[in-house]
């Protein structure tokens, strides 16, 4: 069987019209799904998979990463983080834990900024920080984003190896905005020095929403 994380993939690039039953055919080969959790209300859509058995979730990430779908390359992994509730996807309302459980909620002191910070570039005109962070959470807990004019942009994560994650495997990836704009950005670690001081399209979020 597995604990749930085991069994728990995660199901992004997908393309906008993308149906709960869709995503239900797309995997129902690997073994028994016993849940699907489709995020599409808000910016590109993503998804959750859950199967009965570890064993399955490990053949449908092996078969379907990459697999193009309707002209879109599939980006099937295991969600990064684990642990029950460490990642975005264990609660129902997943944005309200974007930041790990420190700096949601409004619960205690303001969390600080994150060190694990990364440069993006090549952003469409329309991508705003939303679609950045919906993009760039694949790898694990964003604390913070924001995009500038320049088609640049700046992510923080929690943790070293989902900021580690996100430069091997974020780099050169298939960026789509809310409006439908596609870009392979570039993804690389910043030291901190070249701080634009939030002066970008929204100054910066950290996740609170």
């Amino acid at each position: 069987m597995g604990s749930r994380n085991e069994c728990r993939i995660y199901v992004g690039n997908l393309p906008p019209d993308i149906r709960t039953k869709d995503i239900q055919d797309l995997f129902h080969k690997f073994g028994k799904v016993t849940f699907v959790d489709l995020k599409n209300r808000r910016g590109p859509p993503f998804a959750f998979v859950e199967f009965e058995d570890a064993r399955d979730a490990d053949d449908a990430v092996k078969a379907r990463d990459g697999y193009d779908y309707d002209g879109y390359r599939l980006r099937v992994e295991f969600p990064r983080g684990g642990g029950p509730g460490s990642y975005r996807g264990n609660n129902r309302n997943d944005r309200s834990r974007d930041g790990g459980g420190g700096r949601m909620g409004g619960r205690g002191p303001p969390a600080k900024r994150s060190q694990y910070r990364v440069m993006v570039t090549g952003l469409p005109s329309s991508g705003s920080w939303q679609d950045l962070k919906d993009h760039m959470r694949e790898a694990g807990d964003v604390c913070f984003a924001d995009t500038y004019k320049d088609g640049s942009g700046v992510v923080e994560f929690l943790r070293h190896e989902d900021m580690k994650y996100a430069i091997k495997k974020l780099d050169d990836s298939r960026f789509r905005s809310h409006e439908g704009e596609v870009a392979y950005i570039r993804v690389r670690e910043d030291s901190g020095e070249n701080d634009r001081g939030g002066g970008g399209s929204g100054g910066g979020r950290d996740y609170r929403d």
